[in-house]
């Protein structure tokens, strides 16, 4: 063996090293792991402070809240947990009218906690046009003094986003002709327009177990909950849909498409089954499929965009008994309120 040989060995630890780094670069593995919602519209769930040991106890990585809740917002101090953090509906106009009402929100509610890791702030959940008939500018001008707001407070390493719903999309099957419904077009273009100037995500919630229900007769339940299924080719696209979270997905994808926003990620901030309710399939073993076949299936991302992970957040941590509507939305949580045990076998990334 020559004297170069051996240098050349001897680099090769080194030289596999660089390549690891250089691979990972380019796939994000963390992307694709799996947060989970803290929705808190119960009289029984567990102090947040528990919460917050729960998230740590269990690997995961990412959390979601609806409102400002500062017990929560001090156990996250010093965790590595990356946190969404929501402007509920009712206070968007207040902070829409007033940058310093804007700049309060955020120093108190943001810049108090900098040992916390803020990913993004949503400004509203499912903001409907109706909320804004009259006043088309209030969620654009929002996000608009958060961003403002966030840029004076030395943090614009936090993207401003809002957080919309498949219920703002229509043609969506096959997934090529999805496009947003006209009132919702005019509604978010600014919304798109400043989301990716400022190349922030559009939060999406998305849900296979509502249309499944509203829709048996034409979507098989192995479908809905990402089992193996022929699944169908979408002709224009020639791609293969074998789960219909791809498929909801791959429309939002080619609706921002139409409406200026193809550079656009998505996030999906919402996803889950019920394990109980008015359904028959609505049952802890649909929601165990559901969630472990989601957990694996957006490491991949979605066919329109194959290998890029898909950032995801299960809803929800609890059951929430104070929750308005059907029996069903009361019953989505992974976790047993009373004993603080899953409800069924799930692995978090």
């Amino acid at each position: 063996m020559t004297m170069s040989e051996v240098r050349m060995l001897a680099l090769s630890p080194m030289l596999m090293l660089l390549l690891s780094l250089l691979m990972a670069s380019f796939f994000d593995t963390t992307a694709g792991q799996i947060g989970v919602c803290f929705g808190q519209m119960g009289n029984n769930l567990p102090k947040p402070p528990e919460v917050v040991a729960m998230f740590k106890k269990y690997s995961i990585p990412r959390m979601r809240m609806y409102d400002v809740n500062p017990e929560a917002l001090n156990a996250l101090r010093g965790s590595n947990i990356e946190f969404i953090l929501d402007i509920p509906n009712h206070k968007v106009e207040g902070i829409a009218n007033s940058q310093t009402v804007a700049n309060a929100w955020v120093q108190d509610n943001v810049k108090m906690y900098k040992d916390v890791r803020f990913k993004y702030i949503s400004v509203g959940n499912e903001v409907k046009p109706e909320y804004a008939a009259g006043k088309a500018m209030v969620l654009i001008q929002a996000m608009q003094n958060i961003d403002k707001a966030l840029s004076e407070a030395d943090l614009s390493n936090i993207k401003v986003s809002t957080t919309t719903y498949l219920g703002a999309f229509t043609d969506t099957y096959p997934p090529s002709r999805g496009r947003f419904k006209d009132e919702y077009r005019n509604f978010l273009q600014q919304v798109i327009g400043f989301l990716v100037n400022k190349r922030s995500p559009l939060l999406v919630n998305i849900y296979t177990y509502f249309g499944y229900i509203q829709d048996k007769k034409n979507i098989p339940l192995e479908f809905a909950l990402l089992k193996p299924n022929k699944g169908f080719n979408d002709p224009k696209n020639q791609l293969h849909y074998q789960n219909l979270f791809d498929a909801n997905l791959d429309s939002v994808y080619a609706a921002l498409e139409k409406s200026g926003g193809g550079s656009l990620e998505v996030v999906v901030s919402e996803s889950g089954w019920p394990t109980q309710g008015e359904d028959p399939e609505a049952s802890l073993p649909n929601a165990e499929a559901y969630v472990n076949n989601l957990r694996l299936s957006v490491q991949n991302g979605s066919p329109k965009r194959r290998g890029k992970p898909i950032e995801t957040y299960i809803f929800a941590m609890f059951d929430e008994n104070d929750k308005p509507g059907a029996e069903t939305e009361r019953h989505f949580g992974l976790f047993n309120y009373t004993t603080r045990e899953l409800k069924y076998g799930v692995r978090f990334n």
